[in-house]
């Protein structure tokens, strides 16, 4: 509730001098009589009316401030918007060749890339978001969807041998772009993933990226792997053995790729260096909601001048027709 004019409320300033101005009247007015025993009076029953002597007085005081709020002019507001929301379409290309076993991210490459992503996916509940993987060859897990929960059990899914070993980023990225380059929303962005340089598949990875700039798509392209050497786990007759590789990969291809397509490239080192680069994204790709406010409002000043109007009147019934005094 809101009032259209709150200065009348200083009128219940006024309430300070008639309040005090009534006890004083009233300690005035107090009878006395000089008697030898009060025993008597005390059993005397108090009549209905000693109890009311001071209701005529507590109405008044009420009509007065039931009168000052409805000069204020009360009013209620019912407010609502209207939100329209325009997501983002973000196709996630993850590498899950073999060095993604490398376990220079806890626990491995791959497995920390996953639940990177899904956090990433759940701060984005507006977005269009899908899922291409890719090693020596290329397929899409999941199409652009906003049901993030099936999105993400097949993020969990997603393991190494499930096609050709090899890197094809170019296959990879080019097949990213086929799934969301018919999309009418204005913002597509990839997230091209990999921690490899390209070695398999008929299309070059700039070849890709100049596609992905043609349908207007950005890519932000992030290389995994710490700068020293990793092991990787393989297993043998005899159990898991471990062989180190060199962390070399082709930075330079990846960041033309991000640079064509007005994207950036991140190196991720670790786990937490591939959080800040998802949190780094999800900063650059805002959703845009529009607002659109409406405020009604309504007189609700007629309630507290009837109570003040009944107050009134119950007074005057109480002082000349329940409460009247004689007067000579």
């Amino acid at each position: 509730m809101t009032f259209h004019s709150p200065q009348y409320l200083f009128l219940l300033l006024l309430l300070i001098p008639v309040i005090a101005w009534y006890i004083v009247e009233m300690r005035k007015s107090d009878a006395s009589l000089q008697m030898s025993d009060t025993q008597p009076m005390k059993l005397t029953p108090r009549t209905w009316r000693l109890y009311l002597l001071h209701l005529p007085f507590v109405l008044r005081v009420a009509a007065i401030i039931l009168i000052s709020i409805a000069l204020a002019r009360p009013q209620l507001s019912n407010r609502w918007h209207k939100e329209q929301t325009e997501g983002i379409d973000i196709m996630m290309a993850l590498d899950i060749s073999g060095t993604m076993n490398a376990e220079d991210l806890r626990p491995n490459r791959l497995e920390a890339a996953k639940e990177k992503a899904t956090e990433f996916i759940n701060s984005r509940p507006n977005d269009n978001i899908g899922l291409v993987v890719f090693a020596g060859e290329s397929f899409c897990q999941c199409p652009l969807t906003t049901d993030h929960a099936v999105l993400i059990n097949l993020f969990r899914s997603v393991k190494f041998g499930m096609i050709d070993d090899g890197t094809a980023i170019g296959l990879g990225l080019a097949n990213a772009v086929n799934r969301m380059k018919d999309s009418p929303t204005k913002s597509k962005v990839i997230i091209l993933l990999t921690d490899g340089s390209n070695n398999r598949g008929d299309i070059d990875p700039l070849t890709a990226a100049q596609i992905a700039k043609t349908y207007g798509i950005r890519v932000y392209a992030i290389g995994v792997g710490s700068k020293k050497p990793a092991r990787i786990p393989y297993q043998t007759p005899m159990g898991i053995q471990y062989t180190t590789i060199e962390n070399e990969f082709d930075e330079g291809t990846l960041k033309q790729i991000a640079q064509t397509t007005g994207g950036e490239y991140f190196r991720a080192t670790d786990n937490n260096s591939l959080t800040s680069i998802y949190q780094q994204i999800d900063q650059m790709e805002k959703t845009k909601i529009r607002v659109r406010e409406y405020s009604k409002r309504s007189e609700a000043f007629f309630p507290f001048l009837l109570s003040a109007f009944l107050c009134l009147l119950l007074d005057i019934i109480l002082r000349y027709f329940v409460l009247r005094t004689i007067t000579n």
